[in-house]
């Protein structure tokens, strides 16, 4: 028997473009003190990298495709990454051998780097109601005369889209290289190009410029609303402030609400019109009567997915506003400037009311891999017996 065991070292998350490496360890566990103790023997090894495609049935309508073979021979020697898997295989990386012919003694064990650039042309990692795209590190190892073991090593894609080009510049590899160039300096500079593209989206996520709404309805103003910036990365504080002094109406209440909006491409939709399939991620409820002024702050969860766009899905973001405002003015309890004893205001029995919403489309960006590998639900490590 061998064990199998693969470890992604910095973390399960990973932009797209940047440099994927796994550590992969082949050990013979038996001790060589046992009397039935003997040499191991595998063939080959090799890794690659795929993405995998699955749909609802009941929400997109995609084009038939021919039979394909997913079944592999004892004697198959052809490493196909997606055997087994539900869906289709969007992309992959080409195979690269781990070694041939390898032969491990009691207790002795071996490890190998895989290292592989994260395509930047595929779609991030993501699981909707209708769509979900999900990444997998696949080994695979055969002994002589049997089938191929396979052992995935799921991670997470977050891909940077709607920013300026170019994301990975590689004006390093055209510049003149020092041949006493040591390797600490040489793995800084494989990180450049990481650091450029984390600068980049720090940059344009710490722009603040106040934006100034109204909110009204049939019967008039209601509130001011403000905004300090509608471009957001994982993890940050959505903050908002509400000015109800200067409205008309009285607002009895609000809410907000972070959405995403999944939206079917037209010609996958399967129903003409289908709709958005829209998804909360947290919500701020306030009573507001007579007060003056206000404000909110959601979070962006870590572990949800930016905005998006493929031939197939897109995905959006919004804040989603609801309003309950009186439809006859409410005067505010007063209390006489002389008055010793306490008062108690009981509010309106019944109350006739207005309700309306509003949408506010916001931009969600990636944040930096490695603080959302901290709640990923991926441990970037797996094994496997042979």
């Amino acid at each position: 028997m061998i064990e199998v065991v693969a470890s992604m070292a910095r973390g399960p998350v990973f932009l797209a473009g940047e440099v994927l490496e796994c550590l992969i360890t082949f050990t013979n566990p038996m001790s060589h003190l046992s009397t039935s103790a003997s040499s191991e023997m595998l063939a080959w090894a090799s890794a690659q990298i795929h993405c995998q495609f699955h749909a609802s049935e009941s929400r997109v309508a995609l084009p038939a495709q021919g039979n394909k073979q997913d079944v592999q021979a004892e004697s198959d020697t052809v490493l196909i990454p997606s055997r087994g898997e539900r869906g289709q295989c969007m992309l992959d990386t080409p195979p690269k051998i781990l070694f041939c012919d390898l032969r491990l003694d009691p207790g002795e064990s071996k490890t190998y780097l895989y290292s592989e650039v994260v395509p930047v042309d595929g779609p991030p990692s993501f699981r909707g109601q209708a769509v979900k795209y999900v990444y997998k590190l696949t080994i695979g190892c055969q002994r002589v005369n049997s089938p191929i073991k396979l052992l995935r090593v799921p991670f997470r894609v977050l891909v940077l889209q709607g920013m300026p080009e170019p994301l990975f510049p590689q004006d390093e590899e055209v510049s003149p290289s020092n041949p006493f160039l040591e390797e600490e300096e040489a793995s800084r500079r494989d990180a450049r190009p990481l650091e450029r593209a984390l600068d980049m989206l720090m940059v344009t996520t710490s722009r603040r410029c106040p934006h100034m709404f109204n909110i009204t309805n049939v019967r008039g103003k209601v509130a001011k609303f403000c905004i300090f910036k509608t471009i957001y990365r994982l993890g940050e504080d959505i903050i908002g402030t509400f000015n109800f002094s200067e409205g008309d109406i009285p607002c009895l209440q609000y809410s907000v609400s972070l959405q995403s909006e999944e939206e079917i491409q037209q010609q996958y939709q399967r129903r003409p019109g289908q709709a958005v399939s829209v998804t909360g991620h947290g919500r701020h409820l306030e009573s507001c009567l007579h007060t003056a002024s206000s404000h909110f702050s959601l979070p962006i969860p870590l572990n949800v997915t930016p905005g998006f766009s493929t031939h197939i899905v897109t995905l959006r973001w919004r804040l989603h506003f609801e309003f309950v405002t009186a439809r006859e003015p409410m005067e505010p309890p007063t209390v006489l400037q002389n008055q010793s004893e306490v008062t108690v205001w009981t509010g309106a029995e019944h109350v006739d009311v207005d309700t309306f919403s509003w949408d506010l489309p916001i931009k969600v960006l990636p944040t930096n891999p490695a603080l959302a590998s901290y709640v990923s639900q991926f441990t970037g490590t797996n094994s496997i017996n042979i």
